[in-house]
């Protein structure tokens, strides 16, 4: 069984350089929670500039759906970078292009007729979604929710409602976006408990909402994650989701799926939405799309996507390297991966609950597929949140060789790559168990 080997002080000295070089050259906007230079990557394993090896359960923040450096992606690029790197799908037609967007197409939930606009990244799906819905209903309000990322450009900023610190000093965003709370049964913060707990914040939304500030036939769209990434890995309960459509069936809102982390077999099953029956109007892809290449995605129903030449476009978005690359990542979460990431998934929640019952920092645990999330807290029984600890234990783990994020105020997210084995996943609960108790006891 393979382990992290760590043979240097972190960072070493090749990747303690370069970071000394980084920070005189690169914007200081970026967030980094610890040292990690990388260096070259394989499946789940990366490698610094100093020799040490990491197992890594971030994949590039659920990019490399296929692990790093899969020789069937990698293929893929190499012989499409032989045949045509660019023509701009803007002005031209490209092979890759329309073969990519026919397969998206057949995938999402709810089949029918789909159109695909490419960009190059989760929050141009957002933005070009946030277009469409405007272009398409003629209406100006949009609804989102509060620990909602939906992106880092001005319109997808404006739906964000994740962290004050990634909208100040950019005001005056886009108008007309209300945040609304989104369902945390497990804590449930927002003393909206209706005699229904799973259908509280939609039933707030018609009963409250649209009856005294928000006139519903003036909402363009709904912008809602599956299961919320950067908020802390909230998965909604059951109902929430049907609700939801309903609800935006009823006064001809558009129901707008960011599935941007949670898309592409991450939890199990292709889309995240598919685990509550909702077929959303339009879906915003990326990340785990290409297994590490720029792609975005923005899905719609045809008579949807009814815009004019000229109304949206992307000089780079779709380009033929990245189509190539989805493709052959699709194929293989088809073959095997989405299967794997359920079953794995399932061992790791089943491990990380089975260490709460002696661990009494570690809170709730949830999640779908290989999307997971472990709270830390100071008490279970108040739940506390412990987000020092937290980022202590990313630091601890990282030390150990183990690579790790955190999401939400005190959330440690689990997201390895799809092709994750049941060997790695124990390796990694048993380093994320040595991190933990080093930290709280």
């Amino acid at each position: 069984m393979r382990h992290p080997r760590i043979i240097t002080p972190l960072p070493g000295p090749r990747a303690e350089a370069l970071i000394a070089l980084d920070s005189r050259y690169v914007s200081p906007s970026y967030t980094r929670v610890y040292p990690l230079v990388a260096e070259r990557a394989e499946g789940l394993w990366v490698t610094d500039p100093d020799g040490n090896e990491f197992l890594d359960f971030t994949s590039g923040i659920a990019v490399c759906a296929t692990g790093h450096c899969h020789p069937r992606v990698v293929e893929a690029i190499k012989d499409q970078a032989d045949r045509l790197l660019h023509m701009s799908g803007t002005d031209f037609y490209y092979t890759p292009q329309i073969i990519l967007a026919e397969k998206l197409s057949s995938l999402v939930p709810g089949g029918g007729h789909r159109k695909v606009f490419f960009g190059n990244s989760g929050a141009e799906a957002v933005e070009a979604a946030f277009k469409l819905a405007r272009w398409h209903t003629r209406r100006e309000l949009n609804i989102a929710f509060f620990g909602a990322f939906h992106g880092r450009t001005m319109g997808a900023l404006s739906l964000t409602a994740s962290k004050a610190i990634q909208k100040r000093n950019y005001s005056p965003l886009v108008p007309g976006i209300t945040h609304i709370p989104y369902p945390y049964c497990y804590r449930c913060p927002q003393g909206l408990c209706y005699p229904r707990c799973d259908v509280a914040c939609v039933r707030w939304l018609e009963d409250t909402l649209f009856r005294t500030t928000v006139p519903p036939d003036e909402v363009a769209a709904i912008f809602v994650e599956p299961i919320q990434g950067e908020g802390g890995y909230i998965v909604p309960p059951a109902e929430f989701h049907r609700e939801l459509q309903r609800l935006a069936g009823n006064y001809g809102i558009l129901l707008v799926a960011d599935e941007v982390q949670s898309g592409m077999g991450r939890t199990g099953k292709m889309f995240a939405m598919e685990h509550f029956g909702v077929e959303p109007d339009i879906m915003a892809l990326a990340k785990g799309i290409a297994s590490g290449l720029p792609l975005g995605a923005m899905v719609a129903r045809a008579e949807i996507m009814n815009w004019e030449a000229g109304s949206h476009a992307s000089t780079f978005g779709g380009n033929p390297l990245a189509c190539r690359a989805a493709l052959a990542t699709i194929e293989l979460i088809e073959e095997s991966l989405m299967a794997n990431a359920a079953a794995r998934g399932e061992q790791l929640m089943n491990g990380l609950r089975e260490m709460q019952k002696s661990i009494e920092c570690l809170g709730d645990v949830r999640g779908k597929g290989l999307m997971v999330g472990v709270e830390l807290v100071k008490d279970r029984v108040t739940k506390e949140r412990a987000s020092r600890w937290r980022n202590e234990v990313i630091r601890k783990a990282f030390a150990r060789g183990l690579l790790l994020l955190g999401c939400g105020d005190n959330t440690i997210r689990f997201c390895p790559a799809l092709t994750v084995s049941a060997e790695e996943v124990d390796v990694g609960l048993d380093m994320f168990e040595e991190s933990v108790r080093s930290v709280a006891g």
